[in-house]
């Protein structure tokens, strides 16, 4: 254990409070058993080491773990757990749970054997909690991290702490809002970078090697997580990648079950598998027309890659801009509210709000007289009416 407490020492030294994501306040740090869920890459480590070392940085009673260290190779969860706490420890950040094949069995003893102890994990955006081997929905309060917002991009890059943003703030004062943010920075100054590069939060370690570092985390989580977490057979990887292939160059994709079920050469509900499987990994996002009751097996109308930035990775070309405009306006909006795919317009959000997508010069045509309806429209710096600027949706989180 000694080993494992030098290690949180070195990482928390090393840990930067430079940045801190907004997620960090959003979560109840109180709660005895938390559990944060993402991507890889989203940035979920540091946010457990930003806030042990803003909150905890030298009390020994508190230490991070990774659960793919060595020392679990040869040591049980449980066995770390309990003597940690006959020391005194009070809180155990413990991080990839998923890496550790009896995770949730052992997190429910320790939960419910250590009441004394706060357990906080993370995991791959793939984690079961539910369906999981030990039932921790009763137990656990859960969270979802996704990559940066604009808004927090712009923190990063410009050293601002803009607000957080309400999304019928936006929608009823939009000139207002677009003008005091307009007042202080340029918004579209930055928005293209954002889109290709600004993402991930190690976009700030090396700009060159941004796209080769997106390729490898796919990869990891086509080849290493879906295996793992969803059984996925190795031998049909190779097939999963295919489709990802077709879908990042056709985005939004329209499938045609019948025709890519022959073309790959896969069963029809294999494909409605993986198509499932690829959203719940953060690399696709799945529209459908209904908001609710949505099955494995169901056809997604339209599939979008989750972020702007995976589709400057698979792209050999410059990815097209109405293709970007959508993608962006989903990931910003789907991580707290309802996205479907409407009879008219783009999106519908929160079955209320009719959204279209488009250039600066896009006019009402398409949404003409429906109600609650709007134009989130790309390089214009102000709003007015029922025309937002693109880039203010980026404020959401």
């Amino acid at each position: 254990m000694d080993f494992l407490k030098e290690k949180h020492r070195k990482k928390i030294s090393i840990t930067s409070l430079d940045f801190v994501r907004s997620a960090m306040t959003h979560i109840d740090w109180n709660s005895r058993l938390i559990g944060i869920k993402g991507a890889r890459g989203v940035g979920k480590t540091t946010l457990l080491l930003q806030y042990i070392k803003k909150f905890h940085a030298n009390d020994p009673l508190v230490l991070y773990v990774s659960m793919d260290d060595i020392y679990f190779s040869n040591n049980t969860l449980i066995d770390f757990a309990s003597q940690f706490a006959k020391q005194g420890g009070k809180r155990l950040f413990l991080d990839e749970v998923h890496k550790y094949p009896n995770w949730s069995q052992e997190i429910k003893n320790i939960y419910d054997d250590l009441p004394e102890l706060q357990l906080v994990f993370t995991g791959s955006s793939l984690l079961e909690i539910i369906n999981a081997r030990a039932d921790l929905s009763r137990r656990a309060i859960v969270y979802k991290m996704q990559g940066l917002s604009y808004r927090e991009y712009l923190g990063i890059v410009l050293s601002i702490d803009f607000p957080i943003i309400d999304l019928e703030e936006i929608l009823s004062n939009t000139l207002e809002i677009s003008t005091s943010i307009n007042n202080k920075i340029k918004p579209l100054q930055y928005f293209s970078h954002y889109l290709s590069h600004g993402y991930y939060p190690f976009f700030r370690e090396n700009d060159q090697l941004y796209h080769t570092r997106i390729a490898e985390v796919i990869n990891l989580i086509i080849e290493l997580e879906l295996p793992l977490l969803r059984g996925v057979d190795l031998a049909y990887i190779h097939k999963l990648k295919q489709l990802l292939f077709i879908i990042s160059q056709s985005v939004p994709f329209v499938p045609n079950v019948s025709k890519l079920s022959e073309k790959i050469g896969i069963h029809r509900n294999t494909l409605m598998t993986y198509f499932h499987y690829l959203q719940e990994s953060g690399i696709t996002r799945n529209l459908y027309k209904q908001a609710g009751g949505i099955s494995l097996l169901q056809k997604p109308d339209k599939i979008y890659l989750e972020n702007s930035n995976l589709a400057y990775t698979f792209s050999f070309d410059r990815p097209n801009i109405g293709n970007l405009r959508e993608t962006f306006f989903a990931n910003q909006l789907a991580f707290n509210h309802q996205l479907t795919y409407p009879v008219k317009g783009d999106f519908l959000v929160d079955e209320k709000f009719l959204i279209e997508i488009g250039g600066s010069n896009k006019g009402n045509k398409q949404i003409k007289d429906m109600p609650t309806s709007y134009i989130a429209a790309d390089d214009i710096e102000f709003g007015y009416d029922n025309k937002i600027p693109l880039w203010l949706f980026g404020f959401l989180y």
